[in-house]
């Protein structure tokens, strides 16, 4: 695989990569930025019918706020890798962490839904940065044997603001109102831009005769299967987490939603936590793991949803499989095609994360919320052939680079 100077680490001799420790501070302030880029995206859902409420339009129209944002990461990812290519990286992550802190003040003060949205939308912009440069600045800062490690430490951002920072955000939007916890996420931008301008080390870009035409990637062995992957998952995910209030509701267990997505997230964190320490040696079999948890968890929902006790059994295994996900897909791809697969994935991602709200809201109304666990069966049996299928590239037993 050929790899560009900006996304390769430094050379080191075996006996000093396997000396070399993991640099937490600036891991940790990747993983806030991951943290931040979620928290913006999905706050609005914790807080919609009373943004809704002082932006004078309608619960649909200001839940749009978090479709135009994936959509406007999923759109800007490739461009913006194109048009950004010869940026030093750490230029880059500085702008979109500004730009994450001035939308979330915007968001804080805006009557205009015009306007709200028009910062929706850069925010969305400013996360393609992001999404596209965790993974090369992970894979930089650490050693070959470490770097998969590296990389779940850095996405341990995306399950935490899914299970603590949108809760904590909804319960203080109770408690003080929306526009101060949006102003709240603006505060941490700003720490975040602190935190990273001291810790995260500089990185140059590519020099024109470097790059590469980003779609040339989709040529490389295993790169197609590994997108695959993404586009199934994410959209099976996003179908049913969009509407797993209306699926609980049509169970009778819509008062403790909250309840139940607890416990889908701390199955999340224990699942990311896993797969860090061993995504380097065991990416294929976490990946197939993975995948096996979410079909049994939707066989449970689709066949036996009226026990309590079976869809709680049921979230454990679906958090489980997904939590460590993003490590899985991000490491996968980025071995197979290096930072232009990375951009592709950002793009997938984002893509197929919007249109599981739509395609969610299409089977609501053709076949009801009991619909939901079959549409994820139809969609993860492909993906469960594709991993086990790609043994040579996309999911390898053995990761390039690794002893």
């Amino acid at each position: 695989m050929t790899t560009s100077q900006a996304e390769s680490p430094a050379s080191a001799s075996p006996d000093e990569s396997r000396n070399r420790r993991l640099p937490w501070s600036p891991l940790l302030a990747l993983c806030t930025a991951a943290f931040m880029g979620i928290l913006t995206e999905a706050l609005p859902a914790g807080v919609l019918p009373e943004m809704a409420r002082d932006l004078s339009v309608s619960e649909s129209a200001a839940g749009q706020s978090l479709t135009i944002y994936a959509l406007a990461t999923g759109v800007a990812a490739i461009p913006l890798s194109v048009t950004t290519a010869a940026w030093r990286r750490k230029r880059l992550l500085l702008l979109a962490v500004v730009t994450f802190a001035v939308a979330n003040i915007v968001t804080a003060v805006s009557a205009s839904y015009p306007l709200t949205m028009a910062f929706r939308l850069l925010a969305g912009v400013a996360a393609a940065a992001v999404w596209a440069e965790l993974v090369g600045y992970a894979r930089r800062l650490a050693p070959p044997h470490l770097q998969g490690r590296a990389i779940a430490i850095t996405m341990a951002g995306i399950p935490l603001a899914l299970s603590l920072g949108i809760p904590v955000g909804t319960f203080l939007g109770g408690l003080f109102g929306w526009r101060l916890t949006f102003g709240l996420v603006a505060l941490i931008s700003v720490l975040l831009l602190a935190w990273i301008g001291v810790s995260v080390p500089d990185a140059p870009g590519q020099k024109a005769g470097q790059r590469e035409p980003i779609l040339a990637a989709l040529k490389l062995p295993g790169v197609v299967a590994v997108l695959f992957v993404v586009a199934a998952y994410v959209l099976a995910h996003n179908v049913l987490y969009t509407y797993i209030a209306t699926f609980l509701d049509e169970y009778e267990m819509g008062a403790r939603r909250d309840l139940v997505l607890l416990v889908f997230g701390i199955a999340s964190m224990v699942s990311i936590f896993v797969t860090g320490a061993v995504v380097d040696r065991k990416l294929r079999q976490l990946t197939v793991g993975s995948t096996v948890l979410f079909i049994v968890a939707s066989v449970m929902l689709a066949l036996l949803a009226e026990s309590d006790a079976v869809v709680y059994t049921a979230m454990v295994l679906w958090g489980l499989g997904w939590g460590g996900v993003a490590t899985l897909l991000q490491t996968a791809v980025t071995d197979a095609g290096g930072d232009r697969g990375q951009a592709l994935l950002v793009t997938t991602w984002n893509s197929f994360m919007a249109g599981g709200g739509a395609v969610g809201g299409l089977l609501l109304d053709g076949m009801g919320p009991r619909s939901f666990p079959w549409s994820v069966l139809l969609l993860l049996a492909p993906v469960l052939v594709v991993v086990v299928a790609a043994r040579r590239h996309g999911f390898p037993a053995k990761r390039p680079g690794t002893d």
